[in-house]
């Protein structure tokens, strides 16, 4: 039988994991659901919320704070094991969502069915759309190779963005509203199938809370999936809303995540020379992220 398993991560975000959960409940889905939410140590009563309004939930108590990969593998392992091995389990498909990631009702039927029509898929994101309306553009893109990672660092895809050589990265001179084989959707709402995560293995807990995602799709596709960009449907993210306000964290997490994924990846077939330039720029754009986030009004602050 068909079954839609989705697990929430939640650290402190009381108010949006109440939205996230009441837009999932009002869902219209063909098929079981169960919602595990899993808890990082969070001291605004979140889970205490969900065991009141939301009994039907399974919840999780990491205790501390194990960042995106490490909760969220606490769910996974009990799915894949409460899943019985008889189970067809290419049938069996798993949502990551964020707090802060919204979705409209027919959002999991869409993008479940097309996990269900298209059995070489292993992955699936939606379009993903931020509070002013533009395109999250992480939800499509490229794996961040030596020379994609270069353009992105130099600020060449941003000066460029309808460029293929130089826009790869975030896709940005793709059309949004088509379909696409992509390299990796996001982990705000990537519905991945059992059967993929049984081949490719958990999250890299190596990796606290940037760049699991693309890890993730990585060794996915190495296994023979695709991943797919279905922008059929949309959800709405309110980027950053479901993180800590410790934007020096976040900041530092974010060009770690780079140099993490490019060190596994990447640079044991890399010139060393490039491995070192790639360094250097990953070290040069977060130290410069750090100092304007210093100097940004407390409203401004971003990532990157």
């Amino acid at each position: 039988m068909r079954r839609l398993y989705v697990i929430i991560v939640n650290f402190n975000t009381v108010d949006l994991l109440s939205e996230c959960l009441s837009r999932l409940c009002a869902s219209r889905l063909d098929r079981p659901m169960e919602i595990y939410v899993v808890d990082n140590g969070s001291s605004d009563g979140s889970l205490q919320v969900v065991q009141e309004r939301f009994p039907g939930v399974h919840t999780i108590d990491a205790v501390g704070n194990l960042g995106f990969a490490g909760g969220n593998n606490l769910a996974l392992r009990e799915i894949q094991a409460g899943t019985s091995r008889t189970v067809d389990r290419d049938d069996q498909y798993v949502l990551l969502l964020n707090t802060d990631c919204f979705i409209e009702p027919d959002t999991l039927q869409f993008t479940a069915d097309f996990l269900d029509e298209h059995p070489e898929a292993g992955v699936v994101g939606p379009k993903v759309v931020l509070a002013d309306g533009r395109l999250d553009l992480a939800c499509r893109r490229s794996f961040p190779t030596p020379s994609s990672a270069f353009w992105k660092l130099t600020g060449l895809a941003r000066r460029y963005p309808g460029h293929p050589r130089f826009a790869g990265y975030n896709l940005t001179y793709l059309d949004p509203d088509q379909t696409y084989e992509v390299d990796s959707v996001m982990g705000a709402y990537m519905l991945v199938r059992l059967s993929a995560i049984d081949d490719a293995g958990l999250l890299d807990e190596s990796f606290f809370m940037y760049g699991e995602d693309l890890d993730w799709a990585y060794r996915i596709k190495k296994h023979g999936w695709k991943v797919y960009y279905y922008p059929v449907v949309h959800v709405l993210h309110l980027k950053g809303a479901s993180s800590s306000r410790q934007s020096y964290r976040l900041i530092v997490e974010f060009y770690r995540a780079m140099y993490l994924f490019h060190r596994k990846h990447y640079a044991p077939s890399t010139f060393i020379l490039i491995n070192w330039l790639i360094t250097a720029g990953i070290v040069t754009r977060g130290g410069y992220a750090l100092l304007r986030n210093l100097t940004r009004p407390a409203g401004a602050k971003r990532v990157a």
